[in-house]
């Protein structure tokens, strides 16, 4: 049973796809963190990096984005591709880019110099150079067809990707929509200017939401506006559609809202009592997997190969709604059987041929940890709902109490003797009890040590710390000290 619920009403707009009343994929979308992907932009050349063989790119967003010489239309047509890309491009130069991937931490946007333009039919690449068909065309003959209908209908340095609706496309149609998407190109460079700037903004989240109401065959699309329920008929008739006006939130209503709370924590418990552990960094996420309170009915391995299947299974799926993308490590529990990673492995291509984005199983390393790629195109839920602890910043930790305390000791040795009688320290009540003992037992043999005296200013706060506010005459600090209790 394949369920789809539509929340658009709201400025954050979303959408959950369930199989089997299990949340399999959560997409969000907010004016601030509207996906980029598929926007063409007029963009200026910043700086030309041989050694990356790459270029920066001033487009006018936050971050410059980054271009690979492979996806220069001057490296596409060229006939030697051996040389650097400081023979194909120059700083400077001006030239139409689209977004291939979100910025993601400190990195900015992947650009492609190589545009597609969308069509019912066809993608045209005004640069593209080659032919290809989509894989869901599996028919060999209707495959060659279509190549020989390209290789007649584009120029030489024009691409053309033909979509699965091309297969009952007349050649009729296909070449006027051909016309009709070379009419848009052409279009696009009018509108380019002495700026960088955006020229073509895709509407990504309507485009994700037919594409997965398109791709079901059954079941029923929950929405909450009549306009997108309307759309979602005329493009497909097999589901069934639901207006939900209530009162309470669509995915409130529907069970959806703790599951994103849930995606969004660290640990994720298996039927079994067995659990996971996620830990997502900018360059990669690891996942640990651990049995728990799951025994097992049998032996020892049969127990960590049942645990490792169910976790598979959820790794998968959770990748999916957590839409983490990158390498991906997997710490499975050592399996000592070489027929049990054999069978995991399986279990993760099986799981992931239902995955959209472009997946690949690296394999196991001698230390039993799986690799996997996953394209990433845009930032993950965590990151698109979560920002960074001001505490931590991101870490998780902190430093003690004890490491502050022993650090203001040692600043306030550095001044031992100096001329003046007093000093004001702004501080926790933890950092200073930690200093100065219980009731403040060291206090007096500290500030013999120093020849200074100690005045304190407590404040609460999130993390120990110390300032050291003030010095001067004991009087002058002392009558401060009262003035911060008042």
């Amino acid at each position: 049973m394949e369920t789809l619920i539509i929340n658009y009403t709201a400025r954050e707009k979303r959408f959950a796809y369930l199989r089997d009343n299990r949340v399999e994929n959560i997409v969000f979308d907010r004016p601030e963190q509207r996906s980029l992907v598929g926007n063409i932009y007029f963009g200026t050349v910043t700086k030309v990096l041989p050694g990356m063989n790459a270029v920066f790119i001033d487009i006018a967003e936050e971050k410059n984005a980054y271009l690979h010489r492979d996806n220069l239309p001057s490296y596409i047509l060229a006939s030697d591709k051996q040389k650097s890309v400081t023979s194909f491009v120059h700083q400077g130069e001006k030239m139409l880019v689209q977004v291939d991937k979100d910025a993601t931490g400190t990195k900015g946007p992947k650009v492609t110099g190589i545009i597609e333009i969308q069509g019912n039919h066809l993608i045209y690449m005004p640069k593209g150079r080659y032919i290809a068909v989509s894989k869901k065309i599996a028919d060999e003959s209707k495959q060659a067809t279509l190549r020989r209908l390209g290789s007649r209908l584009k120029t030489e340095e024009e691409g053309i990707i033909f979509r699965t609706s091309s297969m009952t496309s007349t050649e009729e149609e296909i070449q006027e929509e051909l016309q009709t998407l070379r009419q848009e190109y052409q279009k696009l460079l009018q509108k380019t200017a002495k700026k960088p700037g955006l020229i073509f903004q895709k509407d990504t989240f309507i485009e994700m939401i037919l594409a997965q109401a398109t791709s079901m065959t059954s079941g029923e699309a929950i929405v909450d506006d009549l306009a997108v329920k309307k759309m979602l008929e005329q493009a497909n008739n097999q589901v069934k559609y639901t207006y939900y006006n209530g009162k309470e939130n669509i995915f409130s209503a529907n069970n959806v809202e703790h599951e994103i709370d849930k995606a969004l924590k660290r640990i994720v418990w298996l039927d079994q009592g067995a659990y996971l552990i996620f830990d997502e960094t900018e360059a990669l996420t690891i996942i640990d997997v651990n049995t728990g309170k799951f025994s097992g009915k049998f032996d020892y391995q049969d127990t960590v190969l049942k645990t490792n299947q169910l976790a598979a299974k959820e790794i998968i799926r959770q990748l999916k709604l957590r839409d983490i993308g990158g390498i991906v490590l997997i710490d499975f529990i050592d399996m000592k059987r070489e027929q049990d990673k054999e069978r995991i492995l399986g279990t993760i291509e099986t799981e992931l041929s239902k995955d959209e984005k472009r997946t690949k199983v690296i394999g196991f390393t001698p230390l039993g940890i799986l690799q996997i790629t996953r394209k990433r195109t845009k930032v993950a839920l965590s990151e698109a709902l979560q920002t960074k602890c001001p505490v931590c910043e991101g870490t998780g930790r902190i430093l003690s109490v004890e490491t502050i305390a022993f650090r203001l000791e040692r600043e306030l040795l550095e001044h031992r003797h100096a001329e003046f009688e007093a000093i004001l320290i702004e501080t926790s009540k933890e950092v200073k009890e930690a200093l100065l003992g219980e009731n403040d037992a060291q206090k007096q043999a500290l500030e013999e040590l120093l020849q200074i005296k100690l005045y304190f200013s407590i404040k609460p706060a999130a993390k120990p710390y110390f300032i050291l506010k003030q010095f001067g005459s004991d009087r002058d600090i002392f009558l401060k000290a009262i003035d911060t209790y008042l």
